[in-house]
């Protein structure tokens, strides 16, 4: 298990090197001079200068390049452009939406989507089994915001139920914090439970087939079991694969869903530096990302080891 984690963690080194290169290049690759966006439009030639130099914008590509490593290190991901508070600060605050919202939309998909995927498979051909293709079609075919504003509609408008937009920390108590998130949880987890929902039916599927499957019936297992101990278990790798890969799908789906709530994480902040061109808070946001999409695909792969002992890399 210690070798198994050692070549992962080797083999996520590269990746890590690409990602960061590629958002240091995102500051030069990217139209416009930064240091001409901080000055403003009034500002002189030498007014850019004296910021490309404070900035370091002036010096050899790899002196710029290490040195932003080298700050990286030291955790410190720049200042930002328009605010000129630090970028690893900007998160933090924003972070604990973010987070939250992403936890509680994984465990609603997690916790609702599998047992859809068994149950389908199980009553392959039925009402039940076409109920939830109907059901996957839809999550994927109708576009996040729509869902968000349908939603907004119907239970904070019209039922009066839960708050339109905003967010509520944890710490001020559970409802009020559930009360906010709840909603927006549930329209990013509508496309993320269609996706799992249709690599459990099919995986399952294939696995009710095998003899072992049928074995466990003429032993006289109830049915129960046979679904849950033996099939899932054998039928979980690709569920769990795809739930790795889903991540970039909620990372992606977290910037329209905060927006559309109001709801000051990081995707919000990403849609705000983005329009501002604030480069800095930009390539912090990407580092964060692309971070946690490494870990996560790293507890995936580790996952593979105990649902099925026969992998080893």
């Amino acid at each position: 298990m210690h070798v198994f984690l050692i070549r992962r963690l080797l083999a996520a080194v590269p990746v890590v090197v690409v990602v960061t290169v590629f958002v240091f290049a995102l500051l030069h690759l990217a139209p416009g001079d930064p240091a001409a966006i901080i000055a403003g439009d009034l500002a002189t030639a030498e007014d850019v200068a004296k910021i490309r130099a404070k900035l370091g914008l002036d010096q050899p590509l790899l002196i710029q390049f290490f040195t932003w490593i080298g700050q990286l290190l030291h955790g410190d991901l720049g200042n930002s452009i328009f605010s000129a508070h630090p970028v690893s600060v900007l998160i933090g605050q924003r972070l604990e939406p973010t987070l939250t919202l992403t936890l509680m939309t994984l465990f609603i998909s997690v916790l609702l989507a599998v047992p859809l995927g068994v149950i389908a498979a199980w009553r392959v051909g039925s009402w039940i089994d076409r109920g939830v293709m109907g059901f996957a079609v839809f999550g994927f075919s109708v576009p996040g915001f729509v869902i968000g504003y349908v939603l907004i509609w119907l239970f904070a408008i019209e039922l009066d139920w839960l708050p339109v937009q905003g967010y509520t920390p944890l710490a001020k108590g559970f409802w009020p914090w559930l009360s906010n998130i709840i909603l927006p949880s549930v329209t990013l987890a509508l496309a993320y439970m269609a996706l799992i929902a249709r690599i459990t039916r099919a995986s399952m599927l294939e696995t009710l087939n095998q003899d072992y499957i049928r074995t466990a019936h003429a032993k006289g297992l109830a049915t129960r079991d046979v679904l849950m101990r033996h099939a899932l278990r054998n039928a979980a790798v690709p569920i769990v694969t795809v739930i790795g890969i889903g991540v970039a799908l909620l990372i992606g789906g977290v910037v329209v869903t905060e927006s559309v709530f109001a709801i000051p994480g990081l995707g919000r902040l990403t849609v705000d530096a983005i329009l501002r061109r604030d480069y800095p808070v930009i390539q912090g946001i990407i580092l964060v990302f692309s971070g946690a999409y490494v870990v996560v695909n790293l507890v995936v792969d580790m996952l593979y080891t105990v649902l099925d002992p026969r992998i080893r890399y």
